[in-house]
Parts: C-alpha cells; structure tokens; sequence
C-alpha cells in the first residue's frame, strides 16, 4: 500500500533547521518513524541523517556522561539526528538543549510514544526551544485525501470497529490479531516501564471499565469503587492514560444555570479499535448494543484529530433535569451545538435551556448522512 500522507507534515517540514528541535508525540505504532523517515527520504538518501532508536540499549548508553565534545562525536558529519523512542533515554531534554544552543548546525528531530518522561524531561530545559507535535492514528481527512471520500465512507463499519491504527489500514485482513497485539499492554509499555506500575491487573481494570463507559459521564469516585483501588490512584492512571493518547477527556460547560453538571467529564478513545480490544468485542454493528456509544467515540475523535491545530474549546453539556448535548464548540464567545446519532431518523431539537443561556452560533444532528461534511471542514 502507498504511504498515506499525514496532515502535519507540511508543518513539520516547515519548521526544520529554524533553531529548533522538533518533537513528535504519538502512541506506539501510530506511525511516527513511518513519517519522520517519509519526510527525510532525500536527506537519508543522502546520507546526512543519524537514525537512533532508544528502545536499544546500547543507544540508552551511547548518551551516557555526555558533554558537548561528545555529542558532536555522536552525529559526526551528519546535518540531521532523529531519535526515535526517546523518552527512553535519561536527561533527553538537556542533550536536546546542548544541540539546539551548542550544535546549531544539526536539526534534531526526537520522537516518542508518549509525553511521560519525554514530556516532562523537556519542557524546561527545551523552553523556547522546540517545535511540538502531536500524531494521531489516521484520520478520516488524511484517509480521505487519499483514496477518496466514496472509498472511506464505504469503510466506516471498518473503522467503528477496528479503527486506523496504520498497521489496521494496510493490513486489514489481520485487524483483529494486530489489535490484539497493541492493546495487550504493548501500548502502555513506557507507563509500565517509567511509572513503576506494580499492579497491571487493576490498570487493565480501569482501561475496561473507561471502555465500557465511553459517551457516559464518569465519576473517579465510582470508577475506583468499581475497580478495587482508590480514587487517587485511579486519577492517576487516567492522567497517564491521555498523557500516552490512548484516551482523552470532554468536560462539561457550565456557566450560567445553577441546574447545569459543573465538574463532568466523559472519557473517549483517540482509537475505536483499541477501544473495542480492550473489551474483546469486534462484533459487527448490526449485533451490537453499543451502537450510539461508538459512533459517539469515533466522531468525537476524529473531530479532535481535525481541530488539533486551531483554537477552539470543545465540551459536552447536560443538566440535572437530563437536558444534554453531546458536543460542543466554542469560538469567540459563540457556540455551536451538536448531537451525535447514529440513526438516521433520529428527530432532535435544541433544548431552549442551553440557547437561552448561550449564544448558539448553530445546531446539527450529525449522522452517517452527514458525517463527512463536518469532519472533512
């Protein structure tokens, strides 16, 4: 299969040799080194780029005691340095720094499957001096601009069920074995490793109960309660949870009514498929009962995948009374209000209660008809 083009790679060629690092975040087999090598084709061609991976130990050691002189000695005549996995290596962030202030003529490019250790190991002494990005699996945009949008809409039963993770969309005939695969704890490896996770069982607990829950609100009191471990605890592997882009939160609006949820969140996954592993149920849609929840997931999804780089605040809203709306965006003080359903004939209205109390900039039931239109904007 051809390489399918990911939407931030305009971006990221853009900002090579301006200064700055480059740092790319993704899950495990979302495709990082698939693009990074993409996008450097020429460069490697050439022979200009250093390819290490921190995964391997004897790269791990190669940064051991390092100083400039050293580092130098590292990428030798090379223009280029793209490590891969490189929340692996200790103190990531200051070699980063002594290359971006010390070794100006080599652009560094580092990759990881997770913000844990990368992230926090970055972020301060890399201030100012690092370009960030995040990478999803596959959207529906970037899928549809390469086939087209006939051949991904006649795809869709495929995606609410087995998602596209890179490996799903090339080799979809071995979806479920490469599912199984991933989300067998492969996925949250660097949780494991760097956060001293000593009891996976309650961790794989939670990730069931999250996956059961998709398109409800939940309460870190009950979700510990039905786990076995405390609510700290259960904060705490949620947070890690998003901090690897397994799942990510929609918080609740709430600023006017004394009647609205203050403090909701619901819970999606950026992929249907590992959802659908971790609970072990790739039936077909038409048996299953938790049709609404996954279309729900997949369209939230793939429209955070979309509004990544613009500014827009997103949210869902419900009162104590069960007035709700599924979605929500904000722009401008404005908001623009959706329903997500996966029946067609689905009549919805807007509840007078949230276009009283907010400026409604427009209302649309989003459903199999439409869906397009409102992730391909």
């Amino acid at each position: 299969m051809n390489y399918i083009k990911r939407a931030i790679e305009s971006q990221i060629k853009e900002s090579m040799f301006k200064g700055k690092a480059i740092i790319l975040f993704g899950a495990r087999q979302v495709g990082k080194t698939t693009l990074i090598e993409h996008l450097l084709e020429e460069e490697i061609t050439a022979g200009n780029v250093l390819m290490l991976n921190g995964d391997e130990a004897d790269i791990r050691q190669l940064f051991t005691n390092y100083n400039e002189v050293k580092l130098k000695r590292i990428v030798t005549d090379k223009r280029i340095i793209y490590i891969d996995e490189a929340q692996r290596i200790s103190d990531i962030g200051l070699i980063i720094k002594i290359f971006t202030d010390k070794i100006k003529d080599v652009q560094v490019i580092a990759s990881g499957s997770s913000a844990l250790e990368l992230a926090n190991g970055i972020q301060e002494p890399l201030t100012g001096r690092k370009y960030e990005f995040n990478l999803y699996p596959i959207s529906f945009n970037e899928l549809v601009h390469f086939h087209s949008e006939l051949t991904e809409q006649r795809h869709l039963e495929m995606r609410l069920i087995y998602g596209s993770y890179p490996e799903i969309v090339t080799d979809s005939d071995q979806a479920k074995r490469h599912l199984k695969l991933l989300s067998n704890s492969y996925l949250y490896k660097d949780i494991f490793i760097l956060e001293n996770i000593k009891k996976p069982v309650y961790f794989d607990k939670l990730l069931q109960a999250l996956a059961l829950q998709v398109g409800s609100e939940v309460k870190y009191s009950e979700l510990a309660s039905l786990v076995g471990i405390n609510k700290n605890t259960v904060e705490r592997y949620i947070n890690l949870l998003e901090k690897a882009f397994i799942i990510f939160p929609l918080h609740a609006l709430s600023r006017n009514p004394r009647n609205e949820i203050k403090k909701g969140r619901k819970i999606y996954f950026y992929d249907c498929g590992i959802r659908n592993a971790v609970i072990g149920n790739f039936t077909r849609i038409e048996q299953r009962n938790d049709v609404g929840a996954l279309w729900e997931n997949y369209i939230i999804a793939e429209r955070m995948k979309l509004l990544h780089k613009y500014d827009k605040k997103t949210y869902f809203w419900r009162t104590v009374q069960q007035q709700e709306l599924d979605y929500i965006e904000e722009d401008n003080n404005s908001f623009s209000a959706y329903e997500i359903k996966w029946n067609r004939k689905k009549q919805v209205k807007l509840s007078k209660t949230f276009s009283r109390n907010y400026q409604t900039k427009s209302f649309t039931v989003i459903n199999p008809d439409n869906y397009a239109d409102f992730l391909l904007q």
